[in-house]
């Protein structure tokens, strides 16, 4: 049975736009920024939803149109009402004394969002005085939410509206057969449903224009009251889609009230208005009324609209400016934007205008991160926290100029992606190009002068600290000899070999490499200590056993000194740092310790001794057996100084096998 490996794929987008050139890297992240931004969509779909509706209304809310609406009177069943008439539901006498008031006071219509389910006692008196009014609508209440196998049947559905289809594939709307309205004997008056959409929150953003119930049309309170003040015989409407990309998903018309068009969205909803605020909205306590303690010139050829606004009966929704807020209220703001045919809706190009906006973002998130200098780093924090932003304020201003809902959460989301990818993403790269760069200097310089040099500005003088240092300085001898019988790529390959095999050696044992200069280099071990000069020792005797028994052997030019190598060693202070202008600086390592290694690496060749020591070192070395070489003036220096060269190398050097060093003068 043959056996199968799971191959693992894994994509890290970080690590493939790095790999890419600068402006192509970029451009992936800003790509995945708008996947990652559909992700985000889906995934929490339901709370970015409610994010976007409830900060969208700022729009609204902050600069609300405060002027009265005395178009339309609330009379409100409020716990003033129940206080002084009777507890909820009232009788049918009442109501009938609530009726008759508004009605002598001289409204044009009446509305009740009140539903007579029951048949009572003064059903008859009631019925007769609204139908004297000069016009009244009652409510009704198609059940969206119960399963249609269960039958909530109460009343009677009346007035439905004709010439639109509820089974129609051009047309959406909520559709029922459970409902809840008014007793049969109420069936000559007009009626209109108050069956709102509520939101996963709770809150009530859109209103169904029309809920089909057993195949027929029926209206919504609001569009009953307009159709009822035409006096119009005959309610029939049509529904058609929008020939603009920037109007609704689809409208309806009223045969009865020419020049009106009411958009909807895709499911046949009217969006909400709350650019009123709510004391625009005028309210008398139903007991006033009844009891006639209110001005009636307030009522006069106005509508009224009757309904409970007491915590005790449940009407209550929230809304953008309040928790609790009577239903009612939500009855008057359609109203109001019907009247003023002014109602908010989305456009159908709604979804291309974010995606536009993405594209905006994208190019100026694009050129700010392409910009030198520190803008991307500082830029693209602020756009990540500024773009969502603009992308709310753009959202409001049109809802609160031209009431167009346009949404905001896709391009606030991409904008805050795109702009935290990207800062993330130069970021990584100023981190890695700035590896690359201490990776350099690291193997120019010694580590700590080029963490220096990568991590702060340069300046003009000596900048540099002492330090207490064993010194090695070692020179490969007859070099500029081969090098002048020998193509420069050999010399340049000898070059190499020997400091590369140097180096190793050195910063095995504890030290490192100051700088490389000509054919020689110098190398520092921390510290005047025993160990240090043991350190710095035991890599002298390493390097010439490795690269007298390599590079020497296998690089001999006929009729020339054979190449050799010199080191010397000695400790005391010196000034690490650098000097010189500030934009032209030159790491270097001062004082005479530094001179004194270098002309005892010299002076191996005038004592024919691959490696001498100086005599401070050489008093750290008391339990190796170092022989005298002798007292002498180093070049260049006033007072003598002592020399010491290691026994087993200097017992080798007696051989037979002791290498020939002469100065090629």
């Amino acid at each position: 049975m043959r056996s199968s490996k799971k191959i693992e794929i894994t994509i890290n987008p970080l690590k493939f736009a790095l790999n890419l050139v600068p402006y192509l890297g970029r451009f992936a992240m800003l790509v995945f920024a708008a996947a990652l931004s559909f992700v985000f969509l889906f995934s929490f779909n339901s709370g970015l939803s409610t994010l976007e509706e409830r900060l969208g209304t700022l729009g609204w809310i902050q600069n609300p149109d405060t002027s009265l609406e005395e178009r339309l009177i609330i009379v409100a069943i409020d716990e003033k009402s129940l206080a002084e008439v009777g507890p909820w539901p009232w009788t049918r006498q009442q109501m009938t004394q609530l009726v008759t008031s508004i009605n002598d006071a001289g409204a044009q219509l009446q509305l009740h969002d009140v539903v007579y389910a029951e048949a009572k006692a003064g059903d008859v008196e009631l019925l007769a005085a609204l139908e004297s009014s000069n016009g009244a609508v009652l409510a009704q209440v198609p059940i969206l939410e119960a399963e249609n196998s269960v039958r909530a049947r109460v009343g009677e559905m009346t007035y439905p509206i004709s010439g639109i289809a509820c089974n129609s594939q051009s047309t959406s709307f909520p559709s029922t057969n459970n409902y809840l309205t008014s007793t049969t004997g109420f069936a000559g008056i007009p009626k209109g449903h108050i069956t709102p959409v509520v939101a996963s929150d709770g809150s009530i953003r859109n209103f169904p224009a029309i809920v089909c119930v057993d195949g027929n049309a029926y209206p919504a309170l609001s569009i009953s009251a307009l159709l009822q003040a035409t006096n119009s015989f005959e309610w029939s409407g049509q529904v058609d889609s929008s020939a603009s990309i920037f109007g609704p998903a689809q409208s309806i018309s009223f045969a009865a009230y020419p020049g009106l068009e009411i958009p909807l969205d895709s499911k046949g909803n009217i969006r909400i208005s709350y650019a009123k605020a709510p004391e625009s909205f005028i309210a008398l306590s139903a007991a006033d009324v009844i009891a006639g303690n209110f001005d009636p010139s307030l009522l006069e050829n106005a509508w009224v609209l009757v309904g409970a606004t007491a915590f005790g009966i449940g009407d209550i929704v929230p809304t953008p400016y309040s928790g609790a807020t009577p239903g009612v209220e939500i009855q008057a703001r359609i109203l109001s934007s019907l009247l003023d045919a002014n109602i908010p809706y989305t456009p159908q190009a709604s979804l291309v205008i974010q995606l536009f906006t993405c594209l905006l973002f994208a190019g100026l998130l694009f050129a700010l991160s392409s910009s030198s200098g520190r803008l991307p780093a500082y830029g693209l924090p602020i756009a990540g926290l500024s773009l969502p932003l603009l992308a709310l304020l753009i959202h409001m201003q049109l809802l609160s100029s031209y009431q167009i809902w346009l949404g905001w959460v896709l391009p606030s989301l991409y904008g805050f992606l795109g702009a935290g990818l990207l800062f993330f993403l130069e970021y990584r790269r100023v981190r890695t190009e700035r590896g690359i760069i201490f990776d350099n200097l690291s193997s120019y310089l010694p580590s700590d002068l080029a963490q220096e040099i990568a991590l702060e500005l340069p300046s003009s003088g000596v900048k540099a600290k002492r330090c207490d240092v064993t010194l090695l300085s070692a020179d490969l001898r007859n070099f500029a000899a081969y090098g002048e019988a020998r193509p420069p790529e050999e010399s340049a390959d000898i070059l190499d070999k020997f400091f590369s095999t140097a180096t190793e050696i050195i910063e095995t044992s504890g030290g490192r490499v100051y700088e490389f200069k000509g054919d020689s280099l110098l190398a520092v071990w921390d510290g005047m200590t025993q160990a240090a000069a043991e350190s710095a020792l035991d890599a002298g005797r390493a390097m010439q056993e490795a690269i007298t028994a390599t590079l020497f052997a296998n690089e001999k030019v006929t009729e020339l000194e054979p190449l050799a190598l010199g080191i010397g060693i000695e400790q005391g202070p010196v000034l690490i740092g650098s000097v010189g202008a500030a934009h032209r600086r030159s790491a270097a390592m001062l004082g005479d310790t530094v001179t004194i290694a270098l002309r005892i690496q010299e002076q191996t060749a005038e004592l024919a001794q691959p490696v001498l020591i100086g005599e401070c070192a050489a008093r750290q070395l008391a339990d190796y057996n170092l022989v005298s070489q002798g007292s002498y003036l180093l070049s260049g220096l006033r007072i003598p100084h002592g020399l010491f060269a290691p026994e087993h190398i200097y017992e080798f050097q007696q051989s037979s096998e002791r290498p020939h060093l002469k100065i090629v003068s």
